[in-house]
Parts: C-alpha cells; sequence; structure tokens
C-alpha cells in the first residue's frame, strides 16, 4: 500500500540508523559488563554513541518540520523518535553510575540483565526495518513485540533474583546500594523497550 517519495522514505532510513546505533550501544554495553572495571574511554566511548543517537533524532524532527506529507501519523514518527533516543541515554547512564561508583567486575546476573537487554535492541531493531512496508509486514512487527514482552518479563524475574542475591551475599551496605541502583537502571531501559514494543503495536493496529 505504501508507495513512499524519497523524501518520505528518508524517515525510515533514519529510523534505521537509530536502531542501528542503539543496539551497537547495546552490544558495547554488554561488552561492558563483562570487564573488570569501567574506564573513562568506555564511558566516552558511550557518550559517543549517545550523541549520534541525538543527532539522529535532531534529523528525524527537523526533517518532521519541513514535511508536508509524511507516510505516518505526525506524532507517531515523534514518539517513535523520541523513545528509540532514550534507550541509548538509559545505556549510557548504567555506564557512568559503574565509573563513577566505581564498581568492580559485574556480577553474572547483572551481565544477564544486560544481555536481556541486548536481545530487546536487537528485536526492536528488527521491527523498525519493517515500518517502510506496514501492511505486509505486520505479523513481523507483532511478533517482534511479543519477544521483547518475553524478554522484558525474563528480566524483571531476574532482576528480582538479583536483587535478592545482592542482599543475601554482599556484606558491605555501599556495594548494596551502588548495584541495587545499577540494576534498577538496568531493569529500566529494559522496561523502555517494553514501552517501544506497545508504540510499535498501537502504530500496527492503527494503520490495520
Amino acid at each position: 500500500m505504501f508507495k513512499l517519495s524519497p523524501k518520505e522514505d528518508k524517515f525510515f532510513e533514519l529510523f534505521s540508523q537509530s536502531t542501528e546505533i542503539i543496539t551497537k550501544s547495546l552490544k558495547r554495553l554488554y561488552g561492558i559488563m563483562q570487564q573488570e572495571c569501567v574506564s573513562s574511554e568506555d564511558a566516552a566511548q558511550m557518550h559517543r554513541f549517545e550523541n549520534e543517537a541525538d543527532n539522529v533524532t535532531t534529523q528525524i524532527l527537523e526533517r518532521l518540520n519541513c514535511t508536508f506529507i509524511t507516510p505516518l501519523d505526525r506524532e507517531d514518527i515523534y514518539e517513535l523518535a523520541q523513545v528509540l533516543d532514550d534507550i541509548v541515554d538509559f545505556a549510557e547512564g548504567t555506564v557512568e553510575r559503574m565509573l563513577l561508583y566505581r564498581t568492580g567486575k559485574p556480577s553474572l546476573g547483572a551481565q544477564e540483565l544486560v544481555h536481556l537487554v541486548e536481545l530487546a535492541a536487537e528485536q526492536i531493531q528488527q521491527a523498525f526495518s519493517y515500518l517502510g512496508n506496514l501492511h505486509s509486514k505486520k505479523s513481523n512487527i507483532l511478533a517482534a513485540a511479543e519477544e521483547i514482552y518475553h524478554l522484558e518479563s525474563a528480566g524483571d524475574k531476574l532482576y528480582r533474583e538479583e536483587v535478592a542475591r545482592l542482599f543475601e551475599y554482599e556484606k558491605d551496605p555501599i556495594e548494596i546500594i551502588k548495584w541495587k541502583e545499577i540494576l534498577e537502571h538496568i531493569e529500566a531501559t529494559l522496561d523502555h523497550c517494553e514501552s517501544i514494543a506497545d508504540l510499535l503495536k498501537s502504530v500496527v493496529l492503527k494503520y490495520d
């Protein structure tokens, strides 16, 4: 049904760029979680990802302001751009906290929680790759959304188990405070991925 002009199609190209940055940043975050400690260069790299994401979001919003006919409703494009940008902010925030708090190597549970976020980011990238063919790829988008829900549910369970483990085995109250906040931030990132899945589903149903 969609026969996009090059100008309209640019929105989907920019969404693709945005989701690519998201998957890169989460892949890097997963790598950082397996290190003995976080370096200032790790934080700087995440900040560069955040700047890249901001730049793409700005391009989407600027194009939205000067495009008369858009392939999706203007409010949908605006909201999709904003929620994508927020994921990289979350990833950067996790690394910033680890650097500021001078944490050591994360537990296996914390690493696995980030891995679930990484997998959710990959599903988001998949789903957005289908937006330009919304009607023919509806089932693919909904399937990606469902997988994100499964990952978020698994993450909730893992988060609770990891916090319980932290209180049971960690004797230093300062370390408990540090890691509880970091775990909460990672879990919030996964919650945000679920919010993106909700938004994608609403967009798909709107144009059904």
